[in-house]
């Protein structure tokens, strides 16, 4: 099977991500899609963003949400989720993905947490929206610190007190096998595997972690494989060698999966965020 090329098949569609170089823990995120449809794929970050035109579809803790423009979406980390067009010309969108300790020490508070992914709040995300497009084009790391308190503070007042909880942490025997996952990326784990370390028959196990976590065990795992790559890739670790070490066949295979849940291939992904290093230099 070809490898998904770097650019996608219908011409609207595209994706970019950015990081900065003084500030670990965020990443910036844009994309205009119209045909393409993301794979059930998670961030080990909360996700904010905007809906500029468009609407999107996407599923998140079991469920079908809508995000028309001009509402603001908020993602708990750790959480599954897909994502497609509803309308014909598609959506246009932008994002953050801002690690829990980061979060904190932007907004003063120990733990949040969001009931519901989609807000309908016009006022929050005209804010957060002019934050994000100053976070993309910041010209020196204080604008970017001074655009990133803008953002936390626009979605700040819609965010609950308390860490959120991980689908599996109220599910001991579910939580085992997805440290065995954690613990074997690159392995060929089975579904025998998976339920021995789960206690349970391997269907039953099966059963249960779909009615837990709205996927199956190898959509978490692969899941759980591209987020590694993806960070990997970030810290510039050859995809060839990145591929090797989570568990897919070869760098052919890796280009499938990780464009199908992040939108693009792992060398142009590796082209922009390592591209960005040297755009914003730190504050003496």
């Amino acid at each position: 099977m070809e490898a998904v090329p770097d650019r996608f098949e219908h011409a609207s569609d595209r994706a970019q991500f950015k990081q900065p170089a003084h500030r670990g823990g965020i990443e910036l995120y844009r994309a205009h899609i119209v045909r393409y449809a993301f794979e059930p794929h998670t961030h080990d970050a909360y996700g904010f963003g905007v809906i500029d035109a468009g609407v999107e579809r996407f599923r998140y803790r079991g469920s079908e949400h809508l995000a028309p423009p001009q509402s603001l979406v908020v993602m708990n980390p750790d959480v599954l989720h897909t994502g497609r067009a509803e309308t014909v010309h598609g959506w246009r969108y932008r994002m953050a993905y801002v690690d829990a300790a980061l979060l904190r020490e932007v907004g003063g508070e120990a733990d949040w947490s969001f009931a519901e992914p989609v807000l309908r709040h016009a006022a929050s995300a005209q804010r957060a929206g002019a934050a994000l497009q100053a976070l993309w084009t910041a010209d020196s790391a204080l604008a970017f610190d001074g655009a990133l308190l803008e953002l936390v503070q626009a979605v700040q007042p819609h965010a609950r007190r308390g860490r959120p909880e991980r689908a599996s942490e109220c599910d001991a025997p579910l939580q085992r096998a997805i440290d065995l996952m954690h613990d074997r990326l690159a392995d060929p784990l089975t579904l025998a595997d998976l339920a021995q370390a789960a206690g349970l028959s391997p269907f039953h196990f099966q059963r249960r972690f779909k009615a837990r976590h709205h996927a199956t065990p190898h959509q978490m795992l692969m899941a759980l494989r591209l987020l590694r790559a993806k960070r990997q890739l970030s810290a510039g670790i050859a995809p060839a060698l990145v591929a090797a070490d989570n568990g897919l066949t070869d760098q052919a295979h890796l280009t499938r999966r990780f464009a199908g849940m992040y939108g693009v291939t792992p060398a142009r992904y590796q082209q922009q965020t390592r591209a960005i290093t040297t755009a914003i230099p730190p504050t003496a």
